[in-house]
């Protein structure tokens, strides 16, 4: 049981707290010490070379210089089951940071698996039916977060709503409504540095949104090629090789204190792709 308790500790990322919010005392402070005070790099367990063990791949994520994982649910290729998982996380000494749940509405299971691996933080997109308005979406949406609440302040585990592709909650003013008109600080959001190029800039959606980010996505886009080329495309780039200001994303960032998990969410591969992945996080995270 203790080592269960140390694990967690270990583990839990630091995260920032909702402006004005009074907040339990889960943020833990001992990982940002040993980080050194920035941002903590992770990947996503889907990037990590699939013909290797489960031990081996915690330990080649380590090895190009990731500090963290984060997995995902509901993926076509089932992983091992929770606790395998945080098991050879444990024996690898690479923490499972948080867990995405995509836009599934089961968000108290995917709160226990958060749990099983000491992660931090579920993610969370807000669902939309095209069929019903918008302010039926935004209630409807609203409501199945609130009553996933109770289960994460049980388990210490916060929600975090992502704004991706699903042509809802476009622009930052809006996000940050959202989260604080639900009210609770175990719900803030998770912030996608490239998915906002296609609508705004990530460095004014981190101006807006503040404190309220506890987490980031790490990919690049070029809205320029995007637009000649197709939407999809704007992503084909390297990080630090598109139209993003990384400049001004570090700038913002900073302004709020940031220094929580930044994951890479891009196409993964063996140890030439994941190291290269890794350098490029430190250029654009770092410079």
């Amino acid at each position: 049981m203790n080592m269960r308790i140390d694990r967690r500790q270990f583990i839990r990322a630091g995260g920032l707290l909702m402006a004005g919010a009074a907040v339990p005392s889960m943020a833990g402070s001992s990982l940002t010490q040993q980080a050194g005070g920035r941002m903590r790099k992770a990947v996503g367990w889907g990037m990590i070379d699939r013909s290797l063990s489960v031990e081996d791949r915690f330990r080649l994520a380590k090895d190009v210089g990731f500090e963290g994982v984060e997995v995902s649910r509901h993926m076509k290729e089932p992983d091992p089951e929770p606790q395998v998982l945080a098991r050879a996380s444990e024996k690898v000494g690479i923490p499972i940071h948080g867990v995405v749940n995509g836009t599934h509405p089961d968000l108290d299971a995917a709160i226990d698996d958060a749990a099983v691996y000491g992660a931090s933080t579920v993610l969370h997109v807000a669902r939309t039916d095209p069929e019903a308005s918008y302010m039926d979406n935004y209630r409807r949406s609203q409501e199945l977060i609130r009553g996933a609440i109770p289960q994460a302040e049980r388990k210490k585990v916060k929600i975090l709503v992502e704004n991706v592709w699903a042509t809802f909650l476009i622009e930052p003013l809006t996000m940050a409504r959202y989260v604080d008109e639900i009210g609770s600080p175990w719900v803030m959001a998770y912030f996608d540095v490239g998915n906002v190029m296609r609508w705004g800039y990530p460095q004014h959606w981190i101006e807006v949104l503040g404190k309220r980010i506890d987490k980031i996505h790490l990919k690049e886009y070029s809205l320029k090629v995007a637009m000649r080329e197709g939407m999809g495309k704007g992503f084909d780039f390297p990080m630090g090789q598109g139209d993003i200001d990384w400049a001004r994303v570090r700038q913002e960032l900073k302004k709020i204190g940031f220094q929580s998990w930044a994951t890479a969410e891009v196409p993964g591969g063996g140890r030439p792709q994941l190291a290269d992945i890794s350098a490029q996080m430190d250029r654009v995270l770092y410079a």
